[in-house]
């Protein structure tokens, strides 16, 4: 796929390392500095190329039900922020992140970001070196931890009735993850394969027995543990949301709402007897028993029986002809607005 010539002229020497389609022609460009967020010529706006510094102090989400605004926070720039389709959030996070955490010089140059997980305020990064955390509203900021891998020398997990605790020991102390077990699988796994790659075993048992101090190293270490001032587990536990039906009257019971007006047409004790002369149109006030009556439409109109002819038909006709002309360009018209609301209607939801 080839890129935007305003994009290629921006990235003033720089290799795109991940690009993500934001919809229509609207792209995300990441390289090892910035973010590059491209936008294709429309009806609310030009053709342009808007940078983002990977150096940023904080990156936070704001999701809503139909787009997600990226915001990052500088020292001297204060915040800058750009916005995407909501379905496009899980996509463009996980490269965004991994250039800020570049950028910040908290991943080392060839270094991947594996996998990136959320657990309401709580941000668990997995990279090919080591595992960073971060809690609070912020996806990431300077108040983070990290934990290479050289440092690690136990991999463990403590499962619970709502969550599991992923047990990393640094250096004699337990490093606590505490994770949703709906999604602890996954977590569990995309550590376990980064540790096992990092130190080329093949299962965490084989791990251990790698990891495992020596004699010597083990009788030096104190027995009680110690958690530190940074240990403290995660509060990772994702709010319980409740379902809630409008539809539904308290009680359980559907209240229906009858809105049929009533039959306008009532029946009366009597018939009244006609006004029209007209002997066809006559209804006797006292039919004979067993004879049909014939009912008369009372909305009709009815034409008398002598009617004059009517006189200039051509002229009628000409007006008509018009009328219907008039009618099909606008028509013409309404099909053309149409169609420029919903390209607008299109460009909003991309969030321009």
């Amino acid at each position: 796929m080839t890129v935007p010539g305003m994009v290629q002229s921006n990235l003033e020497g720089e290799e795109i390392a991940a690009r993500v389609t934001l919809g229509d022609d609207d792209e995300l460009f990441i390289t090892p500095t910035r973010t590059l967020i491209y936008r294709a010529s429309g009806l609310l706006s030009d053709e342009s190329v808007d940078e983002y510094p990977h150096n940023a102090d904080r990156l936070t989400l704001t999701e809503k039900r139909r787009k997600t605004k990226f915001t990052y926070e500088y020292a001297l720039e204060g915040e800058r922020s750009f916005t995407i389709p909501a379905t496009r959030t899980e996509d463009v996070l996980h490269p965004v992140l991994a250039g800020v955490l570049n950028g910040n010089g908290i991943t080392d140059p060839g270094e991947t970001v594996v996998q990136t997980f959320r657990f309401s305020e709580v941000t668990v990064i997995v990279t090919s070196d080591r595992l960073v955390k971060h809690i609070g509203a912020a996806v990431w900021d300077t108040d983070f931890e990290k934990y290479h891998y050289d440092d690690v020398t136990n991999l463990s997990f403590e499962e619970g009735s709502v969550a599991t605790q992923v047990v990393l020991e640094t250096d004699g102390r337990q490093q606590r993850l505490k994770i949703p077990n709906d999604q602890v699988d996954e977590v569990r796994e995309r550590i376990k394969r980064a540790l096992c790659s990092y130190y080329d075993v093949g299962s965490i048992g084989e791990l251990n027995a790698l990891l495992e101090p020596e004699e010597d190293e083990r009788e030096a270490s104190t027995s009680t543990v110690d958690f530190g001032p940074g240990v403290d587990p995660l509060d990772a536990n994702p709010p319980v949301l409740e379902e809630t039906d409008s539809s539904r009257a308290e009680g359980g019971e559907t209240v229906v709402t009858d809105s049929q007006p009533p039959d306008s047409t009532t029946a009366t004790g009597g018939l009244t007897e006609p006004t029209s002369a007209s002997s066809d149109q006559q209804v006797q006030s006292s039919p004979a028993a067993g004879t049909p009556v014939r009912q008369v439409d009372a909305n009709r109109t009815e034409r008398p029986e002598t009617e004059p002819a009517s006189h200039g038909t051509d002229a009628i006709l000409e007006r008509l002809d018009a009328l219907e002309a008039v009618i099909e360009a606008q028509n013409d018209q309404l099909e053309a607005q149409q169609a420029t609301i919903e390209q607008l209607i299109a460009e909003l939801r991309q969030g321009r």
